[in-house]
């Protein structure tokens, strides 16, 4: 994937991460945790929160000019161990 954006902000919230994967535009949600006390990170990318990311990436394609190919939402679940380890999950097309 290439990077296009990271944090884009606008007054109605922010996405993590706007990249493309060949002719695939995919707007991803980061979720980090250093531990499972609030459960595991992807549990945290409810369907009211995929629904919000919706509409940013909507409104981040009309300030951009649109995007005439494919677009996925993804997600990305972190989880830091005590000792330094990192567990990665990567969810192609929560929706």
């Amino acid at each position: 994937m290439q990077v296009i954006a990271r944090n884009w902000r606008c007054r109605y919230g922010e996405i993590d991460i706007i990249a493309r994967e060949g002719s695939v535009l995919v707007f991803c949600e980061v979720k980090t945790r250093r531990g499972t006390g609030f459960g595991v990170p992807l549990a945290a990318i409810t369907p009211r929160k995929v629904a919000r990311i919706r509409r940013l990436a909507a409104l981040w394609l009309v300030e951009t000019g649109g995007h005439r190919g494919p677009v996925r939402l993804d997600a990305v679940g972190l989880l830091q161990h005590p000792d330094g380890q990192l567990d990665i999950e990567h969810v192609r097309g929560v929706s």
